[in-house]
């Protein structure tokens, strides 16, 4: 045997020695220490845990293009980024302040309503009892503690139900002023499309006619023999003469304007769809259930951790008092 392992063996020899010599007092502090932690385990209120996972959806909008991406269909299930997007919208102010204000959380975790740091308290309690979390499968997962285990269930479901509703409020704060713009533009374009159609009317009613007709006339005129035949056409090859340009021009801006219009009307529709469209974010994959058995406390983890603390403690403190003691006598 070593040097080095002959004094670890006399270390051992002596802390066992030290351990049977003091074991009274060791024993009464770990006796105190698992009798108090076994009290204060029953003193804590139950907690039941209730569960609901959801799979974040990979699109948010239906598409009007021809060139529509098939990875964004409907049905498939989001990624990492919708999943992170997810998670942040259930964290925020907006869910955290509706589940607070439908279930009156405040009164519920009974904090003082008038205290000068009611929302500070407010929110601990709330975040010390509902999380979110990503699992390793990409879903996300909703979990609430409370003492009473039919709410915990219904105030999970309830962040469930929140999650389509708080992103469809932030997608149309976004959708609806652009929809609001598109209708603009498109009630504008309708309005210079008739307003063109009525002068176009408007000359036709004294006798305008389109171009590839109009060249008709001179040959009517000249093949006519009745002169009042003629003088009739006369005047309406005055009047096309004089109008014709104006006719041509009114005609190819509304050639224009159809098109245009058309074009336009991908974009209109596509915006409406956006703004009042509401959709559904999310796949539910399981819903909360009502807790049969409690989450917390675990009650044999705090009576073995406070003894085994208890008797740590103890030791260390009649160590380092024998240490003190040895250093005062030297």
């Amino acid at each position: 045997m070593t040097e080095s392992q002959s004094k670890l063996s006399e270390e051992r020899e002596g802390l066992l020695k030290f351990i049977w010599n003091k074991r009274k007092p060791i024993m009464l502090v770990t006796l105190l220490a698992a009798v108090a932690s076994t009290i204060v385990s029953f003193l804590i209120t139950p907690l039941f845990l209730s569960t609901a996972i959801v799979f974040p959806a990979a699109t948010s909008s239906v598409s009007f293009s021809e060139q529509r991406n098939a990875k964004s269909a409907a049905m498939d299930f989001g990624e990492e980024e919708q999943a992170e997007q997810l998670i942040q919208i259930l964290q925020s102010a907006r869910i955290k302040d509706k589940v607070i204000h439908q279930f009156n959380l405040m009164k519920h975790y009974d904090i003082d309503a008038q205290g000068t740091n009611k929302n500070f308290k407010l929110n601990e309690a709330y975040n010390n009892h509902i999380s979110f979390s990503r699992t390793r499968f990409g879903s996300i997962r909703i979990d609430v503690l409370d003492e009473n285990p039919k709410l915990a269930a219904k105030i999970a479901n309830k962040i469930v139900n929140l999650i389509d509703t708080v992103k469809n409020e932030m997608i149309a704060e976004r959708t609806f002023p652009a929809f609001e713009v598109n209708k603009r533009k498109m009630q504008q374009m309708e309005m210079d499309r008739n307003e063109i159609l009525r002068k176009l009317d408007s000359l036709a009613s004294i006798g305008v006619i389109a171009l590839d007709v109009r060249s008709n006339l001179f040959q009517a005129y000249v093949d006519s023999r009745n002169p009042k035949d003629r003088e009739d056409l006369k005047r309406k090859i005055d009047i096309n003469m004089r109008y014709g340009s104006m006719y041509d021009g009114l005609e190819y801006m509304r050639n224009e304007k159809i098109v245009k219009l058309e074009d336009f009307k991908v974009s209109y529709e596509q915006a409406e769809s956006d703004a009042n469209t509401k959709f559904n974010h999310k796949f539910i994959v399981e819903n909360a259930v009502e807790a049969d058995k409690k989450e917390k406390p675990k009650r044999s983890i705090i009576v073995m951790v406070s003894t085994l603390a208890g008797f740590f403690s103890s030791l260390f403190i009649l160590l380092l008092w024998e240490k003190y003691k040895e250093l005062k006598a030297s």
